[in-house]
């Protein structure tokens, strides 16, 4: 996914201002992993309307499973709250019309937890901050996933904010272990400790883990080591997770040979979200198989619709209705699926497809979601089971 809302907080969020002023909203580099992960969901999920509502909902169970926890762990969810509610920001940056602005606020200005549903707030002056666009990283939350540690979610954070300029600039080792959370630590008051302990561990982990590659340099002062700055390149082995169901289907294999039997691009994907590719593969090699056919799409059509087997046998009317009646049922639930989807706002959406994704653990099943979304036919039990359980009666008034 390109430029869409993935977004986060959490470590310092940094924007270019006027001319050569860089300024900076910090927050306590002090969170750990699930806290940091649990702030990036909960920015997430407010970001389209930040400055429009005074408050935000969203599902606790969903909530606990997407940064990691039981989706039954509300006391560990009630902690990280909390955490989050006693963590100052502070930011110090140019207006639009160039004064100077300072201000600190509490990273949550309340949580509560009432009937299953996490409601939260932010601060008015720190909503402002962080519904501005350029203050923001677009992290992927599938990346954040694979983190585990909080040192190298923060440096990945941090970095990420100058992917497109190649370099973070210089920090002061006291501002960079402001942001690592050890500026207390007499220990890490030592480069060298600071190196060993946080700096290495953090570079490997973004550099193995993540879409961009980093490497540390640094500014001597005397023989001390004063600054510290790291350049940013991508990582060709690691490109951001996509979940667009359209671009998906047409980077199936078997797309290309529908196109190439003439069906529409429109009709070759409704065949792919409906059926699924390995069936639609099996079909293509039965009408292939079957020579002489005057109209391959019209044949193919209905071996899709028929269900025509390599080895055709006679079937009763029972086993027929039987087929009809389950084919049924499962275009009900699909359809169920479809609107309830729909009425979610996009950035639960993008949250919905990206927590049922990390839930699989199959190869082909992730290929087989990546490309048909929530159509994907070998993952039908696991997608109906997933939104049996945000909404438990999504699924009535459908027979089975």
């Amino acid at each position: 996914m390109q430029d869409i809302p993935k977004d986060k907080l959490t470590g310092a969020l940094k924007r270019g201002a006027v001319k050569k002023h860089v300024a900076a909203i910090h927050v306590s580099g002090k969170l750990t992993l699930l806290q940091r992960k649990l702030s990036n969901v909960l920015l997430l999920n407010a970001y389209d309307t930040l400055t429009q509502q005074p408050s935000f909902q969203m599902d606790a169970r969903t909530l606990c499973m997407m940064v990691g926890y039981n989706s039954n762990d509300f006391d560990t969810l009630k902690q990280s709250l909390r955490g989050l509610a006693e963590t100052v920001a502070e930011w110090d940056m140019l207006d639009a019309s160039g004064n100077q602005e300072w201000g600190v606020s509490s990273l949550l200005s309340y949580a509560k937890l009432k009937d299953g549903v996490c409601e939260y707030a932010y601060s008015p002056a720190l909503a402002e901050k962080l519904s501005d666009p350029k203050v923001f990283a677009l992290i992927n939350l599938n990346i954040q996933r694979k983190f585990t540690s909080g040192h190298a979610l923060a440096l990945y954070e941090n970095c990420y904010r100058f992917h497109r300029t190649g370099s973070t600039g210089w920090w002061s080792l006291e501002t960079f272990r402001r942001l690592m959370g050890v500026a207390d630590s007499e220990y890490y008051e030592s480069y060298k400790h600071l190196n060993a302990k946080i700096i290495k561990p953090a570079v490997s982990e973004i550099n193995r883990n993540s879409n961009i590659i980093v490497e540390p340099e640094v500014r001597k002062r005397g023989r001390a080591v004063s600054d510290i700055r790291f350049t940013i390149q991508k990582n060709p082995q690691l490109s951001i997770l996509d979940l667009d169901d359209g671009e998906g289907l047409r980077r199936a294999p078997v797309y290309d040979r529908l196109r190439a039997m003439g069906i529409s691009d429109r009709l070759a994907r409704q065949w792919l979200t409906e059926h699924g590719e390995a069936t639609v593969q099996s079909k293509l090699d039965y009408v292939a198989g079957q020579g002489g056919v005057k109209s391959p799409e019209r044949y193919l059509a209905a071996a899709l619709r028929d269900d025509y087997q390599a080895a055709p046998k006679e079937k009763s009317a029972a086993p027929k209705a039987e087929m009809s009646a389950k084919v049924a049922l499962r275009a009900g639930k699909l359809g169920r699926v479809r609107d309830y989807s729909a009425a979610r706002t996009p950035t639960q959406r993008d949250a919905d497809k990206r927590l049922f994704y990390a839930s699989l653990t199959d190869t082909a099943k992730r290929q087989d979601f990546e490309r048909h979304g929530w159509m994907s036919a070998q993952n039908a039990k696991a997608i109906f089971a997933f939104w049996e359980d945000l909404y438990p009666e999504i699924f009535e008034g459908l027979d089975g």
